[in-house]
């Protein structure tokens, strides 16, 4: 029966001696034994498994199969006696208080705003549960924590219960269960009762202290990250030391840092405004000196490496110094030509007739009107081809 697996009898169990009953390898040649009776915990319920030693030899992995707990082994284990099996017990401490801290972070928000968990995901560092809403607000965030953390600072005992199906109206329960036989109960008193076949503490208190870190937006609901005991100071620490170093890189206390970082942004955003105005006062250099440098009333340029809206600024550059002007440009870009027509407000012509000759044999697409055009294709010939050829197309 379940009730009789060690892990449930005792969580706390480091170290237990049991019989190899079964051992071989799945399909996917991995190792494995089965016990007589194990204190390794399977993945289950959201909860990751254990890991740890039998007789030496590495657990690498813990699951149920057919009602049977297969323990996979980093080597072959081969032994007609009793075994030795050790639990990781850092990893196993960790486990409890991440799952024990959802169940208590849960029933807060049931609690207080009637949001109910639709889902819990343990994960390496951090914990999530997503919440069966659109939107909660930082308020409500600091309600749920402040009464999660005094649940677990009032250090309440959490019990443990096997019921019957019969039994299960006696208690009021959080949300309804699927199972129907060997029903496990998780009671914190006063606060929480909740079908679970993980692992918990035997007080509160040992969930250490619980912090919620971040929310984000799930297909219209509401994911919370969090952590729990050892993790917070690990989350601590390790926002210590960015703080430390953000401290450094800025000349400013930890508390001046936010005020640090606004001037930063302030001097960020001038300094993009003035090399913005920089490459505008090029370009139009680059126009006039372009302007200069023609023949007729036709300017042809071919570029390397230059975008498409590099080009297009320059066109609207020229032909607003010169309304007589006829502004072919071209830039090849690796695999692609990219390409723009545009004209003086004196010119006749309309910039179309370019792109419509200068887009099938790209392969290409593009869009624009009468006095603006723009598009792009495959590399199918040199820039210097694609200009003949919308230069020919105004000729023509």
């Amino acid at each position: 029966m379940l009730k009789d697996r060690m892990y449930y009898q005792n969580a706390y169990k480091k170290t237990f001696t049991a019989r190899i009953t079964k051992n071989g390898a799945d399909s996917e040649g991995r190792l494995y034994v089965v016990l007589s009776n194990t204190a390794f915990y399977p993945t289950g319920g959201g909860q990751p498994h254990d890991t740890g030693t039998l007789d030496g030899i590495r657990v690498i992995d813990v699951e149920e199969v057919d009602g049977e707990i297969y323990h996979f082994l980093e080597e072959e284990l081969q032994s007609n006696k009793d075994v030795e099996g050790a639990i990781d017990w850092e990893r196993r401490l960790d486990h409890i208080q991440q799952h024990t801290g959802q169940h208590i972070l849960t029933a807060a928000f049931v609690q207080l705003f009637g949001f109910q968990t639709i889902s819990f995901h343990l994960g390496k560092e951090l914990v999530s549960i997503d919440l069966d809403v659109e939107n909660v607000t930082m308020e409500q965030l600091a309600a749920v924590e402040k009464l999660a953390n005094d649940i677990i600072l009032e250090n309440r005992p959490i019990e443990t219960k096997w019921v019957t199906e019969d039994e299960l109206s006696e208690f009021s329960l959080r949300k309804q269960l699927s199972v129907t036989d060997e029903i496990r109960l998780v009671i914190i008193p006063d606060f929480d009762t909740n079908g679970c076949g993980g692992t918990h503490p035997s007080s509160t208190g040992q969930i250490g202290l619980l912090k919620i870190l971040s929310t984000e937006k799930q297909k219209r609901k509401v994911r919370v990250h969090f952590v729990c005991g050892g993790r917070v100071l690990q989350q601590l620490h390790r926002k210590h030391e960015q703080l430390n170093a953000a401290s450094k890189l800025l000349s400013a206390p930890e508390d001046g840092i936010s005020n640090s970082i606004e001037r930063l942004l302030a001097s960020h955003h001038s300094l993009e405004k003035s090399l913005e105005q920089a490459k505008e006062d090029l370009l139009t250099f680059e126009a006039k000196h372009l302007l200069n440098d023609r023949n007729g009333n036709i300017l042809r340029v071919s570029f390397t490496g230059r975008t498409v809206q590099e080009l297009q600024k320059l066109a609207r550059i020229i032909v607003a110094e010169d309304d007589s002007v006829i502004v072919l440009l071209v830039a090849e870009n690796e695999d692609r030509l990219q390409f723009v027509a545009a004209k003086g407000t004196s010119v006749g012509l309309s910039m179309k007739l370019v792109s419509a000759a200068a887009l099938p044999p790209l392969n290409g697409k593009g869009g624009g009107n009468d006095a603006f055009v723009q598009g792009g294709g495959e590399r199918t010939m040199t820039a210097e081809e694609l200009l003949n050829l919308m230069e020919n197309t105004i000729a023509n």
